[in-house]
């Protein structure tokens, strides 16, 4: 009898149940767009239900005439589709040295989606921004408990004017070309391009719009880069993306037969595009091109690399890979620490062998 063909597929990656964190399983997806049953999942609280109310976005403060927008009219309002990484701030956050608290991610919270929704700014525009306005906050249905504060707290965020008025900040309904799923922020999320993913608000809610800056605690007392231990001195407050990459391709410690060998991954940025992507053998003493493939006509999109290794030495080595962006960020050899453990982009580095 003849044996049926046995097909294996990624999963999501465990990294808590409750609340549930989820990564992609970002060395086996080839895609350039992540499948939603491989889109990481990151959470600060329970699920929120989803009642009537879920499907009416408030917009209030500093407009001229406060009111709700509901599901069905943005809808039906002209809308705008883009491709874009979100990155957990978060991510890497298992490569700090000392490490840090907090959900310890490998490198499994990036995935890249298309997102379809209507710009934030012509529902700014339409409900009469006030030339006070300053913060922008958006509140989304999920809440619950912070250690060392009272009461249940919403999860919210805000986000300059500048950034709020870009016209590719969108609010969503889509991903992947479907209605976005409950998992993923289900009617409503904010996207905030080339930011960390804490701004794309899920669950959307309201949006207020402040004269002043909002301190509310995920936004004051959170997500920023704290440089000390036991002093709040200094810190600065985690926005775009950092340039980035990862080796997908081949594994860590991987034992390999000497030979022609793809090594292959991504490359990212919060600023610019991904200018080139370079390759070292001999532990940073010298570095090569590494093969690019972007889509140009995608102004966000993650950038995909790769190098074709002919290698017949046998041995152990140390691959290291590096992105620099077109306004000359590159990562460093050297990453600063920060006690909350955000923002991890040193140069991506596995050990292999040559057995």
């Amino acid at each position: 009898m003849q044996r049926e063909k046995v097909i294996i597929k990624p999963y999501l990656t465990t990294i808590s149940l409750d609340p549930e964190n989820q990564g992609t399983p970002i060395h086996f997806s080839d895609d350039w767009i992540t499948p939603e049953p491989l889109f990481f999942l990151r959470n600060h609280y329970p699920y929120p239900p989803i009642t009537p109310e879920s499907f009416k976005l408030t917009v209030s403060g500093e407009v001229e005439e406060p009111g709700y927008f509901n599901y069905e009219q943005l809808l039906q309002m002209p809308s705008k589709t883009i491709v874009l990484p979100l990155e957990c701030s978060g991510n890497k956050r298992k490569e700090f040295q000392p490490p840090t608290f907090g959900t310890q991610w490998d490198d499994g919270a990036i995935s890249q989606g298309v997102w379809t929704g209507v710009p934030l700014r012509d529902l700014l525009q339409f409900s009469g921004l006030k030339t006070s306005a300053c913060d922008i906050v958006f509140e989304g249905h999920d809440s619950g408990k912070i250690v060392g504060l009272e009461g249940d707290h919403p999860f919210a965020r805000s986000i300059p004017i500048d950034v709020a008025l870009h016209p590719d900040t969108l609010i969503a309904y889509a991903l992947n070309d479907k209605p976005i799923t409950y998992k993923h922020g289900y009617p409503l999320r904010l996207i905030v391009p080339k930011w960390y993913a804490m701004a794309s608000v899920k669950w959307l809610k309201k949006i207020t719009i402040l004269d002043e800056p909002f301190d509310g605690p995920y936004q004051a007392l959170d997500y920023h880069y704290f440089p000390y231990e036991d002093s709040d001195e200094d810190k600065v407050p985690v926005t775009t993306m950092k340039v980035n990459t990862i080796i997908q391709q081949p594994l860590p410690q991987s034992s390999l037969d000497p030979g022609i060998h793809l090594i292959y991954g991504i490359a990212w940025t919060g600023e610019g595009i991904i200018d080139k992507v370079d390759i070292s053998f001999d532990k940073g003493a010298s570095w090569l091109k590494t093969k690019l493939r972007q889509d140009q006509s995608e102004t966000y999109s993650w950038t995909v690399w790769s190098y074709i290794w002919d290698v017949n030495k046998k041995g152990k080595y140390t691959v290291m890979v590096r992105a620099t962006d077109t306004t000359g960020r590159e990562q460093p050899a050297h990453v600063t620490w920060n006690r909350l453990g955000y923002g991890y982009n040193g140069i991506s580095t596995i050990n292999l062998q040559i057995v």
